[in-house]
Parts: C-alpha cells; structure tokens; sequence
C-alpha cells in the first residue's frame, strides 16, 4: 500500500514557475513509476509526466514539454514536478499516482495509487 500526497501548487501569474511535490509512505515506494496528471473543470483528466522507478528514464506530454521537469529523491521518498514558463492553459488540479510495472504508461487507469491533488492557478 503506498499514500501519496501532493503540495505546491497555488496562484502564479503566467511565465511564472512552480514546483509540485508528491510525498509517498509505504513499503518500496522506489520500486513504482510516478506520473502527474492534471485536470481542469469539465475536463478529463490528462497525463502530464511520469518517472520510471530508477529514477532515469522520464516522459512528458507535448503540452508541458521543455517547460516542465520530474524528478525523484529516493531517499526522501518523493517526486518533484518542477514548472516553468506556467500559461493560463496549464491551470488544473494536479495528481500524482504511483505504479508498478516497468513501462511508461499515459493511461490513467493502469496507475493503482494516487493522492488528493493541489489545485494550480495561472493568471494572464
């Protein structure tokens, strides 16, 4: 069982920068990718990136690309999602989930954890 809850977010102006946390509790969270997903009102909810559990290989969907960075820190037990260059379009709720398995995954439905979410807010 892993427990994970999001921090970070809040109210920018547009080209300012955030960084989201996602800190985990539970057996071997090293051992489970990490993605962060976001949703806006009367949207679906949409994959944003994701983590491998070592650490290294990243993903990031074409909207944040180059403007968004995730990161883990194994021995605090958490993942980072740092965003720069932040645009109206990007305000949502974000999540975190973590799962097992190898691959990347941009589905929503093959992550088996996921935290409350931490609403970000970007003003033009």
């Amino acid at each position: 069982q892993v427990q994970l809850v999001e921090s970070g977010g809040g109210l920018v102006q547009a080209g300012g920068s955030l960084r989201l946390s996602c800190a985990a509790s539970g057996r071997a969270f090293s051992t489970y990718a990490v993605g962060w997903f976001r949703q806006a009102p009367g949207k679906e909810r949409e994959f944003v990136a994701h983590i491998r559990a070592s650490g290294g290989a990243t993903y990031y969907a074409d909207s944040v690309k180059g403007r968004f960075t995730i990161s883990r820190d194994t021995a605090k037990n958490t993942v980072y999602l740092q965003m720069n260059s932040l645009k109206p379009e990007d305000t949502a709720v974000y999540y975190c989930a973590a799962k097992t398995g190898y691959y990347y995954d941009a589905r929503p439905s093959t992550y088996d954890y996921w935290g409350q979410g931490t609403q970000v807010t970007v003003s033009s």
